[in-house]
This record gives C-alpha cells, sequence and structure tokens, in this order.
C-alpha cells in the first residue's frame, strides 16, 4: 500500500438509504455506481441502506474520515447536490437521541459517536462528511426520481474526487 493508508488514514464511503422509499435511496445508489470505478486503497465503500446501528459499529474500526452519501433535504431544487461538513464528534446532543436499532438515522449514530468511542476506548473519525442530494419524492415506491437519478453520476464523481485529491486532509 501508499500514501494515506500506510499512516491508517483509512476513509469509509457509506451509503445511507432506503431503497423502497424513492429518492430516499439516493445514497444507496451512489455507493453502487462507485464500486465500478477504481479508488484508492485506503478507501472502503460500503451499503448502509438503513442499517443505523451498523453504520454506528463500523464507525469503530477506526476511520480517519467517513463520507455519508444520503438524500438530504435542505430546501433546493430536486437533483441539487451538497458536500457537508458534519461537524466535529462531541458537538451533538445526545440527551435526544433514540437507542432503538431499528430507527437509527445518522444523526443519530453521530450523536452517539463519542459516548461509543468512550465505551470501547476506540477514536471516532478525525471528519465526517455528507455528500448529500435534494430529494424530490421520498414516499413509498422504488427508483428515484428523473432529477435525483440525474444526479447521481455528479455524486460519484464529486465522492471520488474528494478521496482520490485528499480533499479530506
Amino acid at each position: 500500500m501508499n500514501g494515506p493508508a500506510q499512516h491508517g488514514a483509512r476513509t469509509l464511503v457509506a451509503g445511507i438509504g432506503n431503497i423502497f422509499l424513492g429518492d430516499d435511496g439516493f445514497g444507496v445508489e451512489t455507493v453502487r455506481r462507485l464500486t465500478e470505478h477504481p479508488l484508492p486503497d485506503h478507501v472502503e465503500v460500503a451499503d448502509i441502506g438503513i442499517r443505523g446501528v451498523h453504520l454506528a459499529y463500523r464507525l469503530l474500526d477506526g476511520y480517519d474520515t467517513v463520507v455519508l452519501v444520503d438524500a438530504t433535504a435542505r430546501g433546493g431544487e430536486p437533483g441539487t447536490l451538497y458536500v457537508i461538513e458534519a461537524g466535529t464528534p462531541g458537538a451533538h446532543d445526545t440527551k435526544s437521541v433514540s437507542l432503538d436499532g431499528h430507527g437509527m438515522s445518522p444523526d443519530a449514530v453521530l450523536a452517539l459517536l463519542d459516548t461509543l468511542c468512550a465505551g470501547t476506548d476506540t477514536t471516532p473519525p478525525r471528519r465526517i462528511l455528507v455528500v448529500g442530494c435534494e430529494p424530490e419524492n421520498v414516499e413509498e415506491g422504488i427508483g428515484l426520481s428523473p432529477r435525483v437519478a440525474a444526479a447521481v453520476p455528479e455524486a460519484v464523481r464529486t465522492v471520488k474526487d474528494l478521496v482520490q485529491h485528499k480533499a479530506l486532509t
């Protein structure tokens, strides 16, 4: 191995979302397409889907950087992409987090991250980014809306650019 992987600077790219709720499947579809491209050795790609507990445990595996790919409603036009710095560990309110293993959203996982790390004597990721896409439809149904589907190739390019050009440092 060469580059950041020698020094333990591992990166996790995690696709989040429910493929049965239309555009909520954006993250899952994006990471599926991302796996068709060569990536640096230090980058791992995972389809997390709706398994928030699985994401929580993955974050304890010693990643320096995590890139979450998810549908992200911020009020823009459907298909708009965002790159968001999720904040530093410890910046989330843990008092309002539910420990329901079936309903742990990425926000809930991030809110519990410091507690999970303290309980397992691990270090949280240094940096957490979200590559998000404004959804058009998150109602029951399989398949992305045309505008969100059209944003997937650009999201793949964005994630590749982040992990290949050391924009994560």
